[in-house]
């Protein structure tokens, strides 16, 4: 009798041990499962959120304004229409190592960054049409030779200050913080160097010294050779002035648009420091990699090669604040 009263607690003891095994099983299934579908639920969340204006949302994600996704009129973006984009604007001016720098950027695959559009009047002829140009590169509707199309993840062009942009800067400004357009401006520290380009390439626009071709850019050595061969006569008289309205110039634009996302570089650091670069991709939100270029400087050495005044130039400018610009500087 006492073993028969003692088996059935044995018997109840397994039982229960088997339920509760059971329950924490079930428990723990259903406990994974909830996570996932939360943090599912928050990983499209996020995205949503950061890329679509007008959803308000708990994240303090900064880029927020500056991540856009286009819907072109011209074509569909296919797999990639999910991939945020970033718009860019070049804010320079000529001969200022823009060319190069574009080329360098559109050499990134995910860059596209359409060159200097409103070089063409008509595009720049008042705010209106200004803006409807704007839009058009934004939206992915503009089509040249650096477009990347469907897969852009930044998305821009080049725009010098004589082409319209310091004639509207209040509606330009309030367009591009409105639009989370993010400024790249770049300049040369060496104002000299700049005017003999500019004088030089003037020139060749004339007299077309490659082959009866002008070239603004050119990406050989023995080209870069033959066009920097003419010397360009600098009044020195007017030298100072010259130089002056640049930098007044340069100053008004920084401070016309200083209320804008932006970065602002020089040519001569590119040049001497290419890490540089990697601080711009940083700045534009796109991926690291090896920016290459074609092109060739024309314009090399010391500047006495270069000028055919020379002496006059360097007297003009000894003892005055500009008299770096005489030195080498890279």
């Amino acid at each position: 009798m006492d073993a028969f009263v003692l088996k059935p607690p044995k018997m109840s003891s397994l039982t229960i041990k088997m339920i509760m095994l059971v329950i924490a099983t079930v428990c723990g299934v259903y406990i994974c499962s909830v996570c996932l579908k939360q943090i599912s639920n928050q990983t499209k969340s996020s995205i949503e959120v950061i890329g679509r204006p007008g959803i308000i949302c708990e994240t303090n994600n900064l880029n927020y304004p500056y991540l856009h996704y286009p819907q072109p009129e011209t074509f569909s973006r296919a797999e990639c229409a999910g991939n945020p984009v970033r718009f860019f604007v070049i804010i320079t001016m000529q001969r200022s190592g823009s060319g190069w720098f574009e080329t360098l950027l559109n050499s990134h695959v995910n860059v596209s960054s359409n060159g200097e559009i409103f070089s063409v009047m008509d595009r720049r002829d008042n705010v209106s049409s200004i803006i409807r140009t704007l839009d058009k590169v934004y939206n992915l509707d503009w089509f040249n030779s650096a477009s990347k199309n469907e897969c852009s993840a930044a998305v821009g062009l080049k725009w010098m200050l004589n082409q319209g942009l310091m004639d509207y800067p209040e509606e330009i400004v309030e367009y591009f913080n409105r639009r989370g357009v993010s400024a790249v401006f770049l300049f040369r520290r060496n104002l000299l160097r700049r005017l003999i380009s500019v004088l030089a390439n003037s020139f060749d626009r004339h007299a077309k010294i490659l082959n009866g071709t002008h070239k603004s850019h050119v990406h050989s050595l023995e080209e870069a050779e033959t066009l920097s061969k003419y010397k360009p006569l600098i009044n020195s008289t007017s030298l100072l002035s010259s130089l002056k309205e640049t930098e007044f110039t340069m100053a008004q634009a920084l401070t016309y648009f200083n209320s804008t996302r932006h970065i602002t570089l020089y040519y001569e650091d590119l040049i001497k420091n290419r890490t540089k670069l990697a601080d711009v991709q940083d700045f534009l939100g796109i991926p690291h990699m090896n920016l290459t270029s074609r092109q060739v400087k024309i314009h090399k050495g010391h500047l006495r090669e270069h000028i055919k005044n020379w002496i006059d130039v360097n007297k003009t400018l000894n003892g005055t604040a500009y008299e770096k610009f005489l030195q080498l500087d890279y």
